[in-house]
């Protein structure tokens, strides 16, 4: 059986099918076998568990994860690598190989029940999209288990919403950085550092609002003017008088002077349900 956590193994692999590594789509592959085997006990997989592995690549941790579960559905987005994929997972019946980008893949027809279990390796420029993809609607997975850039992972465990992404992980779930995983333990050699994150899913948002793709829609277009100050982004965005937005955001206990990475959670629910009927009319 091939293993490419093996360094050695995953070289030949990739030369037999004449495949090269591409920067853009975030090809940076696993070869530590101590790290790929850590990585999949902190997943939490049992075997009863179905997981969707986002990014399979060669699937290092695809026979990792199938070893402890009773399902995998390995996406990959680049078609190039699919004959050294199912090398890999040749003789894992429980492996679904698909070929497909995850932004476009329907999950709900292959788990239709939610509650399964999402692990992978993201590449940085795919982070955002995919937690709205995977958690805006129902049915949810149970348990994400991401390596992400380890300035995402800082962001995404954050107590304050840094980014949309991370409003949007603190509405959905409860996040933890598992481990810091070194540049060189990956081929290409990445310029950063990586970090596992693992985000429990909530059984309800963690907002109140009336509508979360609203609340969103809000949000990102406050972070549209991330560098200015509050009170000045909220009048724009809601179509009022600066005066009268300052006025209510000091009533709501929130300095208008301050930049809106610094908000928590709590306190973007209380703008929105200050201003959200202002907004977009």
């Amino acid at each position: 059986m091939i293993d490419p956590a093996d360094p050695h193994q995953l070289d030949s692999l990739l030369r037999r099918h004449r495949i090269t590594l591409q920067h853009r789509l975030g090809q940076n592959f696993l070869v530590d076998h101590e790290l790929r085997d850590a990585i999949a006990e902190a997943a939490g997989v049992e075997p009863e568990d179905e997981v969707l592995e986002v990014g399979a690549g060669a699937g290092t941790l695809t026979i990792a994860l199938a070893a402890r579960c009773r399902r995998v559905v390995a996406v990959e987005l680049d078609p190039s690598l699919m004959p050294a994929l199912h090398d890999v997972v040749a003789g894992h019946e429980n492996v679904e190989v698909v070929q497909a980008d995850i932004l476009r893949f329907d999950v709900s027809r292959s788990f239709p029940d939610g509650g399964e279990l999402v692990a992978g390796n993201i590449p940085y420029n795919l982070t955002g999209e995919l937690i709205r993809k995977l958690l805006d609607q129902p049915p949810r997975p149970r348990r994400l288990s991401l390596v992400v850039q380890k300035e995402v992972a800082e962001r995404w465990t954050a107590t304050t919403g840094a980014s949309l992404a991370t409003v949007a992980v603190q509405v959905f779930a409860v996040s933890r950085t598992v481990m810091t995983i070194p540049a060189s333990a990956f081929t290409p050699v990445p310029k950063v550092d990586s970090a596992l994150v693992i985000l429990d899913v909530r059984e309800k948002p963690a907002v109140q609002v009336d509508d979360l793709n609203r609340f969103f829609r809000f949000v990102e277009a406050v972070f549209q003017f991330r560098r200015k100050q509050l009170g000045g982004t909220v009048a724009r965005i809601a179509g009022t008088s600066g005066s009268e937005v300052n006025a209510r955001l000091s009533e709501l206990g929130i300095d208008p002077a301050r930049r809106p990475q610094t908000l928590t959670l709590g306190e973007w629910e209380r703008v929105y349900g200050a201003f959200n009927l202002r907004f977009g009319r």
